[in-house]
C-alpha cells in the first residue's frame, strides 16, 4: 500500500511557527521550532529527491542543517529573525510551486 502524505500541514505549521519566532518567546519554543522546521525540511528534501527535484532537495537539506537540534548553530537574535523570514519565503515558494505534491 502506497500511502500519500500531503506536504501542506508540515509546511504551513513551519511557516506559522517561524513567523511567531519573531516574538520574544520562552527558550523552549525555539527548541520546538528547530525540531519542527528540521523535520519538515528533511521530509521536503526526501519528497523532492523522490520527485527528481534535486535542487529543492539540496535547498531543504541545507535548511535542515541550519535548524538541526543535535548540533545547533548559535546566532544573535536579529540574525535569527532574518533567517526565519528567509525560510518563511523558501517554504512559501515551495508550497506555491508544489502545492499538490505528496510524499
Amino acid at each position: 500500500m502506497d500511502t500519500k502524505i500531503s506536504i501542506k500541514p508540515p509546511v504551513i505549521a513551519s511557516i506559522v511557527m517561524l513567523l511567531l519566532a519573531i516574538l520574544p518567546l520562552p527558550y523552549g519554543y525555539y527548541t520546538l521550532l528547530r525540531l519542527v522546521v528540521c523535520f519538515t525540511a528533511i521530509f521536503l528534501a526526501w519528497v523532492s529527491y523522490k520527485k527528481q527535484r534535486i535542487r529543492w532537495a539540496w535547498i531543504m537539506g541545507l535548511l535542515a542543517l541550519v535548524f538541526n537540534p543535535v548540533i545547533p548553530l548559535y546566532f544573535g537574535r536579529e540574525f535569527w529573525i532574518f533567517v526565519d523570514l528567509v525560510n518563511v519565503v523558501i517554504f512559501g515558494i515551495f508550497l506555491f510551486k508544489f502545492k499538490n505534491l505528496q510524499g
